[in-house]
């Protein structure tokens, strides 16, 4: 059975760099959808059994990286209470590594703690809580101890990162100092000048180099061995620069300690060390950006609660929220955030799930109302039935469908992997021929010639190129995230923009899905609400849907059901009953005209609103026509703005239904749509859109029920609205958690500004390093102009990726309705 897995990876730091890691992989047989992200550091794969993990690992590892599995075992230490001796802790060590799921179970008796490392997909923290029970003691987590491992990487990576800038710089500004001291006429002792003392400033400059290049050991260990691979990357430009400038510096430091005191001039220590200490501050700003870059992800998983309210045998206690099972029943006050998904059982509140939805609304809840774990809970006080935990939650999937979203790669981010696979063997061969040229045919010296080559090899660095499109898909899906909108692919994030044609399901999607009464006219002096009243009591005794919306209707008026004798339900006609000794027929013309009903007189109002898409029930009190209700399935009040709104965008709307050509119809003229497909089967509708991308349309389809799951799949991006059923968000590309259609709108918009601030990104990525290309081989110099220096071809170099993703942070101040 093939098997999807997430592995992070450490020392990337190019576009060129993850297209190594995918190559590798991907020359393993079994490997398939192979994706790696440069911007969370994520490998995914799908491998069947011939493969194993340790495969993928080894291969990875060949090409210079380090890649570690991301599984479902967790690491969890627990507080024992009851324990005497050391027996205690044998027989609940024997217990818990018994347990299906778990790897290791140990526990010491001094500290009374157990640490227990487990596979959360089998076993959850309560079930091991409730075995240690079992054998007479209590467990209880230790929350200190269970800290959000990715948060905490992230941080202590940045940490990491700051502290190697810190420390070469500490050596790097003196190396700079001494230097360009005797150039800028600085003061500085005599004994630290060139001419003066050779050897003492060539060795003072040496051992202040020294530290700076082992802090940036990592770009000559990944680069040097991407070369010696061929698939020379960043890290190669980079080890190459600033390790021809210092091998060169030693070189010249060998001729001045055997008498030659011009060599001393000729020293590039300090490009070196500010090369890499640039480079390595602009590493910095990198990972803070690119840690903002997630804020949308760890917002989320910041809103989910610790702990939980629950009752057992009519007692109240707080728990850890991992200890809850489904079934607990758990008590939610007002200005608690409700723990996990379940139903209300007692109570009656309002509910702020605008962290779901992005509305702003409240939503009232009362017994059997639905609610989801990590919304606020307004007002009231409830019970309710936990229906999920753990991965299972509504939360969690949300997180792990913006992951996955994240972790996924578009396809115009391949494009850039192409090009940084050619783009640095390019500006390998570019930096030799001009430094050559300078030399041979210019006839400038060595000094010169390397100045030139170092200078090509660092500013041509593409990892502004690799972090391009990776950044603007994360900020673009989590900035989705917020607003209620769940992109499960960044490819579908793509296509979404090319999207010309928009597909509607009618039922449940442009309209209400359910029945409502919109019209009531009266004859022969009855009012509404007797009219309503009278037929709303006949028809509580029915389960037709149409009676039922009268029952509704009356309901709202605060009607009362009056006492109904002789109901009888007459299949494709109607119904008829005695109310207040009165006969009462409701039904269709069918049914009025077998009963010698006269309805010449009114008949026209029936038929308007037959042509309006709803359906008319003429109301017969003793046999003379009394009055005539029309039902309708309700247009959404989201339908007609969003509709206008997607022609001002150069979109075609169709609306593709199973109903009835004359009811599509009005309601197709209502809101001004631009195509109707009706009275289709449900099975037909996936080759309706087949028909229209046929046609040459790229078509996005909007759904929500289980019919419309194959046509979701055939469309080229699939939304489903996430009130709908299971089927139809599995089956969707994008899943809008509101049921307000102005979403469709918002996703539209939200993937055209996404792509063209990738494009944009890739604009700048590119701008760099050509525009910097030409000072640094000289070929401005050759007319007069500036010679750009290897320091500043570092800094501009470091500065190109913070310039991008910047850029991408910009997604985030987007304003979607």
């Amino acid at each position: 059975m093939d098997k999807k897995e997430v592995y992070s990876i450490d020392g990337m730091s190019c576009a060129s760099c993850a297209a190594h890691v995918e190559e590798s992989v991907k020359s393993l047989e079994g490997v398939s959808d192979v994706s790696v992200n440069l911007a969370t550091e994520k490998l995914t794969l799908t491998r069947d059994s011939n493969v194993s993990s340790e495969d993928v690992i080894n291969a990875v590892e060949k090409a210079g990286y380090k890649l570690s599995l991301i599984t479902s075992i967790e690491e969890k230490t627990f507080i024992i209470e009851g324990m005497s001796c050391a027996s205690c802790a044998n027989n609940i060590e024997d217990a818990i590594s018994s347990l299906d799921g778990v790897e290791t179970a140990t526990v010491n008796l001094a500290t009374e703690k157990m640490f227990v490392r487990f596979d959360k997909n089998i076993l959850s923290v309560g079930q091991i809580e409730q075995e240690v029970e079992k054998t007479g003691y209590k467990a209880k987590l230790d929350i200190d101890k269970n800290i959000d491992n990715q948060v905490d990487k992230k941080k202590k990576q940045i940490e990491s990162v700051w502290k190697r800038f810190f420390y070469s710089a500490l050596f790097a500004i003196p190396a700079l100092y001494i230097a360009m001291a005797d150039m800028f006429g600085l003061p500085i002792p005599s004994s630290l000048t060139p001419m003066q003392s050779p050897r003492l400033y060539s060795t003072v400059q040496l051992i202040l180099v020294l530290p700076v290049i082992y802090l940036g050991r990592q770009f000559f260990i990944v680069g040097m061995k991407s070369l010696f691979r061929r698939k020379p990357n960043m890290d190669t430009l980079v080890a190459l620069g600033s390790g021809a400038a210092f091998l060169y510096s030693v070189y010249s430091t060998i001729l001045a300690y055997l008498g030659d005191k011009h060599a001393a001039m000729n020293l590039y220590y300090e490009s070196a060390a500010v090369i890499l200490t640039l480079i390595t501050l602009g590493k910095y700003f990198e990972a803070v950006s690119k840690g903002r870059t997630t804020d949308a992800i760890s917002k989320l998983i910041n809103l989910a609660p610790k702990t939980a309210n629950i009752i057992k045998d009519g007692v109240e206690s707080v728990v850890n929220v991992e200890e809850i099972v489904v079934g607990d029943v758990l008590l939610v006050r007002p200005g608690e955030k409700i723990p996990l998904d379940g139903v209300v059982i007692e109570g009656y509140s309002s509910v702020d799930e605008s962290m779901l939805t992005g509305e702003s609304l409240p939503v009232e809840k009362s017994v059997d109302s639905k609610v989801v774990g990590a919304s606020l809970n307004k007002t009231g006080v409830f019970k309710m039935k936990v229906t999920r935990v753990g991965e299972d939650t509504t939360l969690s999937q949300i997180i792990k469908l913006v992951e996955d979203a994240q972790n996924s790669k578009a396809p115009i981010a391949k494009l850039a992997d192409k090009i940084s696979g050619v783009f640095v063997p390019i500006v390998i061969t570019l930096a030799l021929v001009a430094g050559g040229m300078w030399y041979f045919v210019g006839g400038e010296t060595w000094i010169f010639s390397l100045t030139i080559i170092i200078s090509v090899l660092v500013i041509a660095c593409p990892c502004a190129l690799g972090l391009a499109t990776p950044t603007a898909i994360m900020v673009g899906t989590g900035k989705g995230a917020e607003n209620g909108i769940l992109i499960k692919s960044s490819e579908a994030l793509q296509i979404t923009k090319e999207v010309d044609t928009v597909v509607f399901d009618k039922t449940g999607t442009l309209t209400e899905g359910k029945l409502a009464v919109t019209n009531v006219l009266t004859y022969n002096n009855y009012t509404e609400e007797e009219i309503l009243q009278m037929v709303a009591s006949v028809e509580y005794l029915s389960e037709h849907p149409l009676g039922l919306a009268i029952v509704e209707e009356a309901k709202n008026r605060n009607l009362d059901i009056l006492e109904v004798k002789d109901f009888n339900s007459l299949v494709g006609l109607g119904v008829v009953a005695v109310v207040n000794n009165k006969n009462i027929l409701i039904g269709n013309k069918k049914l009025m005209l077998n009963n010698n009903v006269n309805i010449a007189d009114n008949i026209n109002n029936a038929e308007k609103y037959a042509s309006e898409g709803k359906t008319p029930l003429y109301i017969a009190i003793d046999n003379v026509l009394s009055g005539i209700i029309a039902v309708a399935d309700q247009v959404k009040d989201s339908s007609a703005k969003t509709i206008e709104q997607l022609h001002k965008l150069g979109i075609e709307v169709v609306m593709l239904t199973g109903d009835n050509a004359k009811t599509a119809q009005a309601i197709a003229k209502e809101l001004s749509i631009d195509k109707v497909i009706s009275e289709v089967l449900p099975e037909d509708k996936a080759n309706e859109i087949k028909k229209l991308q046929e046609s040459g349309r790229r078509v996005a389809m909007v759904g929500d029920g289980i019919n419309d799951a194959p046509a979701l799949v055939q469309a080229n991006v699939g939304l489903a609205i996430g009130t709908g059923t299971d089927v139809a968000i599995d089956a969707a590309d994008v899943v809008l958690i509101k049921s307000d259609l102005n979403t469709v709108v918002n996703v539209i918009n939200l993937s055209r500004k996404t792509i063209k601030n990738i494009k944009e990104n890739l604009f700048w990525a590119f701008f760099y390093n050509v525009m910097g290309i030409p000072f640094a081989m000289g070929i401005v110099y050759l007319f007069g102009g500036p010679l750009l220096n290897p320091m500043l071809a570092g800094a501009a170099m470091s500065f190109s990726s913070v310039s991008v993703v910047l850029n991408a942070l910009r997604l985030k101040r987007i304003k979607l309705n």
